[in-house]
């Protein structure tokens, strides 16, 4: 990697760790330390899964993208140094439209350098986190080259399951999920007879290993109960977990156990679909009583009006005492956090802007914020010198995540009082919310009882 790649990376990790509150990076050592790699992965969050993905891995990743970002030659030109492979697909410019074997051919030469390629072999980015159709281009490269070489490139595939908890959400989580490379020469046989029949086995085989390493749901219509399960039971889950026999950090447990959730939910609707049904009926009129009161389901969990007491005192402390520096890192963030905010109006695409936000608010706080503080502290250095200026500059990231995370903590306060509120004034609606919730939970226990008892080897 030269200098300038580097420094792209060692600058875009820097703005990811703003954006987001944890990045987890889950078997990072599947990935080959040397030798042609191609790495494939889902592609839920726009340019944001490129940043993820290069920042992640300890070698340079040339990853290809839309013409479009060429059009501006200073552009161009760092995104040629940092290894962006130009592709012009018929929606960029049909009139202009190159052949897809030139982009296969620049690919080729990083691959045949020993370097390794970035691609999304569903093709465009999507709002929803769900995987989309897996296009054949990923195994046709991979296959073509490796034919080249009478399978002696030694071209290995690296599947990437990108997760996200709320993409267009300031300081959320990220996970990025490594699967086991897969040798391109092992789907060779037979390629010059049966070219298309290869190809076709090798793009279910990548599309099997992505869905494998993201939360995939075979049928949307369960997506809420799912979703709805995934609220009340993942806790439970996690608490009393047997379904990990592997030390993972938080985000991935969840992914495992929410995809075991998954797993159940589907079984239940195949084998009873009528239990199925009912159970969402009693979900859902759980849910309308939650939105009646206005209760997020995290504070069910803990209803009891001295716990709420003490977690309210615990946060009315936190409002007086974090006052001073939250007001210190909002006086800062203010101009930055608005040229932000109109960024993320302005800029994404219709049907696209969950994809599209991260990546927006990471470059333009990029710019803004770097404007903005690279100039107060250079207004400061001006009056006070060193070492003031320094002291000064490294507070203003540190205050500005504070100011933040303080106004999540007033809101946390603001809903743990209305909760207060709620189980004094309507104490018979929250013991019917209660007793619901238990009944609900109580079928879910039954219903991995009976799952576990049924596929129990005998």
């Amino acid at each position: 990697m030269d200098a300038l790649y580097r420094a792209m990376r060692a600058l875009l990790g820097l703005a990811l760790g703003f954006y987001f509150r944890r990045v987890e990076r889950f078997h990072p050592e599947s990935v080959p330390a040397s030798g042609p790699v191609l790495f494939v992965s889902n592609h839920p969050n726009s340019l944001t899964d490129s940043f993820l993905i290069g920042a992640s891995v300890p070698r340079k990743v040339n990853f290809v993208a839309t013409v479009q970002l060429f059009r501006m030659a200073p552009l161009k030109w760092l995104l040629t140094r940092c290894g962006v492979i130009p592709i012009n697909r018929v929606k960029d410019d049909p009139k202009a439209m190159r052949t897809v074997a030139s982009t296969f051919e620049a690919c080729f030469r990083v691959l045949e350098a020993g370097e390794a390629v970035g691609i999304f072999p569903e093709g465009i980015t999507y709002d929803d986190t769900q995987l989309k159709e897996v296009k054949s281009g990923a195994a046709r490269m991979a296959l073509e080259l490796e034919h080249r070489h009478e399978g002696k490139l030694g071209l290995q595939i690296l599947p990437v399951g990108l997760t996200y908890s709320a993409k267009e959400k300031y300081r959320s989580d990220a996970l990025v999920n490594f699967g086991e490379p897969l040798r391109a020469a092992e789907f060779l046989t037979g390629y010059t007879e049966h070219r298309k029949e290869c190809i076709n086995r090798l793009t279910a085989e990548i599309e099997h290993r992505l869905q494998s390493l993201i939360l995939h749901l075979p049928h949307l219509e369960h997506a809420r109960v799912i979703a709805a399960v995934q609220r009340l039971y993942l806790d439970k889950l996690r608490i009393g977990n047997r379904e990990i026999r592997e030390s993972m950090a938080s985000t991935a447990e969840n992914l495992v156990l929410s995809k075991r959730i998954t797993e159940v939910v589907e079984q239940v609707y195949e084998r009873d679909p009528e239990r199925a049904t009912n159970f969402a009926a009693r979900l859902a009129l759980y849910e309308r009583w939650l939105g009646r009161l206005r209760l997020p389901e995290d504070t069910m969990s803990q209803p009891e009006k001295t716990a709420l007491l003490r977690r309210s005192i615990g946060w009315a402390l936190l409002a007086v005492l974090g006052a001073p520096i939250a007001l210190y890192g909002w006086v800062h963030r203010f101009i930055p956090y608005l040229v932000v905010r109109w960024a993320v109006k302005k800029f994404p695409e219709p049907g696209k802007r969950k994809a599209q936000v991260s990546t927006t608010a990471i470059a333009s706080g990029l710019v803004a914020f770097g404007v903005c503080y690279s100039a107060y502290v250079a207004l400061v250095h001006s009056f006070f010198g060193l070492p003031v200026s320094l002291w000064y500059a490294l507070s203003l990231p540190v205050a500005s995540l504070l100011a933040h995370y303080y106004l999540r903590e007033l809101d946390l306060l603001r809903t743990s009082l209305r909760h207060l509120l709620v189980l004094s004034r309507a104490p018979l609606a929250t013991k019917r919310l209660l007793a619901m919730r238990r009944r609900l939970i109580a079928e879910i226990d039954a219903v991995r009882g009976e799952l576990a008892h049924t596929t129990r080897p005998r």
